[in-house]
């Protein structure tokens, strides 16, 4: 089977869906291309140069370059901007060259996924696609607007209409949160029927927890390089420094915990406006990004991962290492939280100080964390989502049935998504939320 999984960016160092499903299909047995643009990830955030330039901005992909890499193609192609959205030059071209039995879409909204459904009576393919936008950067799923108000004509007009005609030849359309896939079915036009919501995974190859003699003995030693004691609890966040991940609420709260008598500090790995204040703080260890092979050993020479703002697929990673995991209750995709005492009011100082607190027992921590990594291992690594989206490919060419697999649902096929999606107010009032991947 050859597949061909279209994505607007790829960077090599990121440990994204388009960095991971490629490389666990093609150790399946697929002949997986994957097909980017010459644009570094979040090329489109205001401050990109700032956050991200120095890290993913050199060494940028160059359009023609074909080259294999973790068992899979890539293929860069150019693209130029067309009516305000970027645009691969060259796919429809590249498809009718691969012939592929598959191609999956990282959206299900816009050029890609649109030119994508175009090319299908030349190519002959199955499409799927994916949508990962949710309410937080989506503003108007916390609207209270009519249906006649002028914002949501414009998004019927410019995301349903198109995003309905490519529903219309597609397989499936991936989501990996509910609330991703009431956004989709709403206000992108994707059919209701042909939404999956199957959670992002995590890479096992570098995300396991510290129980081995020579991965405890890989704690000790960056504990040590880092100039942590033993007997310090070590909250570790990774990612942007900006004010919607509130990472300055952890840095405050380590503070105050310290001069309150617990021997605590604050990891901080990623880069952003907030980089000289975290820095400033006391207490606080301030890395820049790092490639996503390395992190795991951060991950398990810490004791807990704290998101005190919007939730990122570094929770998962983290949670995999063996770390509980503490997040704010604006978060609503909660599968590393175990236990409501991690969960904290948003914004609130005190209530994340308590939820340290109640965690600060290491053989709870110890028995909590390898709880949350054994579940991370069985039902979210890459190799089980691979294998659920292969059967789903394998059916759709009329090689086997579809897969029912655990962990995933399909909206209107009995999930309960299907009686949500009657049931939201227009102004869809989810909690808010981020594009996943961040």
């Amino acid at each position: 089977m050859k597949v061909a999984i279209l994505s607007e960016t790829f960077s090599k160092k990121m440990g994204y869906l388009p960095n991971l499903l490629p490389k666990y299909l093609a150790r399946l047995g697929v002949d997986v291309h994957l097909i980017a643009m010459d644009l570094s990830p979040y090329y489109y955030a205001a401050s990109f140069e700032k956050t991200y330039g120095d890290f993913v901005g050199a060494g940028g992909l160059t359009p023609g370059t074909v080259e294999f890499c973790d068992g899979f193609t890539l293929h860069v192609l150019s693209h130029r901007k067309q009516f305000g959205y970027m645009r691969m030059v060259g796919l429809r071209k590249r498809l009718r060259v691969l012939k592929p039995d598959i191609v999956q879409a990282s959206a299900a909204i816009g050029w890609i996924p649109l030119d994508a459904a175009l090319s299908i009576p030349f190519a002959r393919y199955r499409l799927f696609t994916g949508s990962h936008m949710a309410s937080s950067v989506f503003p108007l799923a916390r609207r209270n607007s009519p249906w006649w108000a002028p914002e949501r004509l414009e998004c019927a007009l410019k995301r349903a209409v198109p995003g309905r005609l490519v529903s219309l030849v597609t397989e499936k359309c991936y989501t990996p949160t509910e609330d991703c896939a009431l956004i989709a079915c709403r206000y992108f036009g994707v059919q209701p029927s042909k939404v999956e919501v199957m959670y992002l995974g995590i890479d096992t190859d570098y995300l396991y927890p510290a129980i081995s003699p020579p991965s405890l003995g890989e704690r000790s030693r960056m504990r040590a390089q880092l100039g942590f004691q033993s007997d310090e609890i070590i909250c570790i966040y990774t990612g942007k420094f900006t004010e919607d991940k509130k990472t300055l609420l952890l840095a405050h709260a380590v503070e105050q915990l310290r001069n309150e008598g617990l021997k605590c500090r604050a990891l901080f790995i990623g880069n952003g406006p907030d980089r000289e204040l975290l820095r400033a703080r006391p207490w606080v260890s301030a890395l820049e990004f790092l490639p996503f092979c390395q992190l795991g050993s951060y991950y398990r020479a810490a004791d807990l991962g704290v998101w005190p703002g919007n939730e990122s697929t570094s929770m998962l990673d983290a949670a995999a290492c063996g770390l509980p995991i503490i997040m704010s209750d604006e978060v609503f995709y909660r599968a590393p939280v175990e236990g409501e005492d991690q969960v904290f009011r948003k914004d609130s100082i005190e209530d994340l100080k308590r939820a340290i607190l109640a965690l600060r027992d290491s053989e709870k921590r110890q028995a909590l964390g390898l709880k949350c990594a054994a579940r991370m291992a069985r039902d979210f690594s890459w190799e089980s989502i691979a294998r659920r989206r292969l059967l789903d490919y394998e059916a759709a060419l009329g090689l086997m049935r579809p897969s029912k697999a655990e962990g995933a649902c399909v909206v209107g096929q009995g999930s309960g998504l299907s009686d949500s999606l009657e049931k939201f107010p227009l102004r869809d009032e989810l909690p808010g939320r981020r594009e996943l991947g961040d």
